[in-house]
């Protein structure tokens, strides 16, 4: 029987009984001192463990710094790099001309000469001003049958909006109170006060939360969500990633499903909530004869045997991670498999990234002699320790299935799901603030809002509220019509 110590890296042996009754005595001191020791290193890793439950700050932040941290500021070709524009002149509202100044700052003297006119702007939100339309409704009454209701009708208006709900909110304020929800994580109960801020309208988070419920039960909303979830398995790539959420006190998953952006457009992102993350839940969106490949981390929905036929990539990074935790209790030789190991998928991923930047002279060539070295290094065999032991049958498993280098076999797959790691860290920064959602209504809502606002802005868009529009309501605005002369209805 071995147990790992996890400060001093050593293999402690705890020898059976009928060896201890036979030790002598300076035997079973170093033996007691030994288990003394590896008891205080145990109890000081439970108390730290005690301590980062309680820290506030920063309490999923890393352990440690990365050695070879990347540069701040935004990545080449991420924005421009170029000072603020001056503004189109039909955007320009208004128009101030500051009288030339009478006396030089210098020295007080009055004899200033005009010489020239500089241009400058500031570009501010306006003063909060609701725009109110009052529409003028028709309601006449049939002759021939004796019907009293018939109402005039306009896209802006439904034909229940009349007695107590005759004034309501429009659909530019829902659109952007759900998009401040949904699209970045701002809480309900925040979003009201910012919107009254903002625009000089009230509205009761319970108002916000029942539009969000009602649209995404409701056609176009819930026929768009469909649409996004039909397009995942059409994609020749899907990444799927999944992080811990709640239904109320009730544990779940939040699910992603995200295609990458090609030539042909930007990719979609879909959201999914359930109580559990099987491969039943995986098979919702990405069935089991899907055609393209699969990138995914290491949990084991995806190692299912309804997935034997499923090409896949596991993320390199959460191999990598694997690996380093078997490194972090071994010593000497039992370093060596997951060393190389490393070195040879950090090869890869060099060799990946050398396709991407044109450097494609012999590259198939090299990627085969890549992808046997990594096969001939987790051939089945057997060895000593159970730790490396269960690495190589795990990594060869996916290995043999071609499921652990196959971007050196299609360039077009990417290496790693960081792509629905960086699609879930909006859902998991609002998890802190939102608590998740109340209850199953709440999630289906979750799942298509937030599914079509991140697809959206994947887009984009120069105006996020006007992309939404068609999507949540189905027509663009129209502008108002004249307030009609009706004459009266004659009793």
């Amino acid at each position: 029987m071995r147990r790992s110590h996890p400060l001093t890296r050593k293999t402690l042996r705890i020898p059976p009984e009928e060896e201890l009754r036979l030790m002598s005595q300076p035997q079973l001191v170093a033996l007691a001192l030994e288990l003394i020791a590896l008891v205080r290193v145990q109890q000081a890793k439970i108390e730290h463990q005690h301590r980062e439950k309680k820290r506030q700050a920063a309490p999923f932040g890393r352990k440690k710094k990365s050695a070879h941290p990347g540069k701040p500021g935004r990545k080449p070709g991420k924005g421009r790099f170029k000072n603020r524009q001056p503004p189109e002149p039909v955007h320009v509202t208004n128009h101030v001309n500051i009288p030339a100044p009478t006396q030089c700052p210098q020295c007080g003297s009055a004899d200033v000469l005009f010489d020239h006119e500089e241009d400058a702007y500031t570009t501010d939100i306006p003063e909060p001003e609701p725009e109110v339309t009052h529409f003028h409704r028709a309601v006449s009454r049939c002759q021939a049958c004796g019907c009293s209701d018939i109402r005039s009708e306009h896209p802006d208006v439904p034909l229940d909006q009349r007695g107590a709900t005759a004034h309501r909110l429009g659909p530019r304020l829902f659109l952007a109170a759900h998009a401040m929800h949904y699209g970045r994580g701002v809480p309900v109960c925040k979003t009201a006060p910012i919107i009254k801020e903002l625009t000089g309208i009230e509205v009761t988070p319970s108002a916000l939360t029942q539009d969000a419920l009602r649209r995404a039960e409701r056609h176009p909303l819930s026929t768009a969500y469909q649409d996004l979830r039909d397009a995942v398995p059409k994609s020749p790539v899907a990444q799927t990633d999944d992080t811990g959420f709640a239904i109320g006190k009730t544990p779940a998953q939040l699910m992603v499903f995200t295609t990458p952006d090609t030539e042909e457009g930007p990719g979609v992102t879909c959201y999914q909530v359930r109580l559990q993350h099987r491969n039943e839940e995986v098979r919702e969106v990405i069935p089991a004869d899907y055609t393209g490949t699969m990138v995914t981390d290491r949990g084991r929905a995806y190692d299912a045997k309804e997935f034997d036929a499923t090409k896949q990539q596991k993320c390199i990074f959460h191999v990598g991670r694997s690996i380093e935790e078997v490194l972090e209790t071994k010593v000497g030789a039992a370093r060596y498999i997951g060393e190389v190991l490393v070195q040879l998928l950090d090869e890869a991923l060099h060799h990946w990234h050398r396709w991407h930047a044109g450097k494609r002279r012999g590259w198939e060539k090299d990627a085969k002699n890549i992808q046997q070295r990594i096969s001939q290094h987790l051939a089945k065999r057997r060895v000593q320790d159970p730790d490396n032991q269960r690495l190589l049958d795990e990594l060869g498993w996916h290995d043999d299935r071609g499921n652990l280098t196959r971007f050196l076999t299609d360039p077009s797959v990417p290496p790693t799901n960081n792509l629905s790691e960086q699609e879930l860290r909006l859902a998991i920064q609002a998890r802190k603030v939102s608590q998740c959602v109340k209850n199953d209504r709440g999630a289906r809502a979750l799942e298509a809002h937030s599914s079509l606002i991140r697809t959206e802005q994947r887009k984009d868009p120069s105006s996020l509220l006007d992309a939404l529009r068609p999507i949540y309501f189905g027509a663009q605005p129209q502008a108002p019509p004249a307030a009609p002369n009706l004459p009266p209805i004659q009793p």
